[in-house]
């Protein structure tokens, strides 16, 4: 039944960012030092501004929503000063395709996804390369953005960024008219349309975890995910979900998860900010990344995730989440 209802849903396309005042808790969320940090809210643009600006060899761009004057600028003197710059973003979202033109007046190689319109398809890919570094995960990189409760994994894992690199370059010949999907891999990165590595990635955290299920999903309303919720909970795990309040279709499933005994609790969004993030802790592994769980996010939108088992990383979520959910409302 849980299935057929949620069937009837209709996932959300995009998650562009409305303007309204910054939360007071954006911040750092990982001390320093190690291979991987967790970043949250506003201070991600610290970590995307740095990125940029220290690049000396290359920097490679993959963002839905691309419209931070500030970040255009930093790309372009980027190739000016003789980096290798390569950008791809969504050429549905107005800003993005306004900052394209302003990138290729600076002779930056850019190029638009070239998304399915009759899947109702979207590049939803966060994805940010630079020489030995990564950021990846929920943020968009909107003039709003920032106002946004959100995460970003930064990574100098070199098998992170070897399966990244090789994303980005599928991803610009396919851009370019050369279509070269990769094999699929189950790996700890993972993307959706070619194939569905995150929904496996999900399906294997479920299916391990033995203690714990903690996210914060911006849109959730897939049925299958929705099932393996219940049945982590009746198999006793703590299973505790928080949801963006002002997203019609997560008002059923916040529902039928209650209906089922699940803890659900809606996020204190003031006007015009989104709890935007896509992100869940099974026992001691981490999952952030674009995907919404919603059928289109884990089945028709070019999404791409990343796991890690990084005990600060897992730590500072775990705090973070605490924090969230006992200001959150029941």
């Amino acid at each position: 039944m849980v299935c057929l209802l949620f069937l009837l849903l209709l996932s959300l396309a995009g998650c562009s960012s409305p303007a309204s005042p910054r939360p007071p808790d954006a911040g750092l969320v990982s001390p320093d030092g190690g291979e991987v940090r967790l970043w949250q809210d506003a201070a991600i643009f610290t970590l995307v501004g740095r990125l940029i600006d220290t690049a000396r060899e290359r920097v490679l761009v993959e963002v839905y929503e691309l419209g931070r004057p500030d970040l255009v600028d930093a790309l372009s003197a980027a190739r000016a000063r003789g980096v290798r710059v390569r950008v791809i973003t969504d050429p549905t979202v107005e800003a993005s395709r306004r900052s394209l033109e302003r990138l290729k007046s600076a002779e930056v190689p850019v190029r638009p996804y070239p998304v399915d319109d009759r899947r109702h398809q979207i590049d939803h890919v966060k994805m940010l390369v630079a020489d030995a570094e990564a950021a990846v995960g929920g943020m968009n990189w909107g003039a709003h953005s920032d106002r946004n409760h959100d995460y970003v994994l930064e990574t100098r894992v070199a098998a992170h960024l070897e399966r990244l690199l090789l994303i980005f370059e599928q991803d610009w010949s396919l851009a370019g008219g050369h279509p070269a999907p990769l094999h699929q891999l189950a790996s700890a990165v993972g993307q959706t349309s070619p194939g569905d590595e995150i929904r496996k990635m999900l399906e294997a955290a479920f299916a391990t975890a033995r203690r714990r299920i903690l996210a914060e999903i911006y849109t959730l309303t897939d049925p299958r995910t929705v099932v393996e919720l219940v049945r982590a909970h009746r198999r006793g795990l703590d299973v505790r979900i928080v949801l963006d309040p002002n997203q019609a279709y997560n008002l059923r499933a916040g529902h039928m998860l209650r209906e089922a005994g699940v803890d659900v609790r809606w996020y204190p969004v003031p006007p015009g900010v989104l709890l935007h993030a896509k992100v869940g802790l099974f026992d001691a592994t981490l999952i952030v990344g674009s995907a919404n769980w919603t059928l289109s996010g884990l089945g028709v939108n070019h999404e791409l995730d990343i796991e890690t088992e990084d005990a600060q990383a897992v730590a500072a979520y775990g705090s973070r989440f605490e924090a969230d959910w006992n200001r959150s409302a029941a």
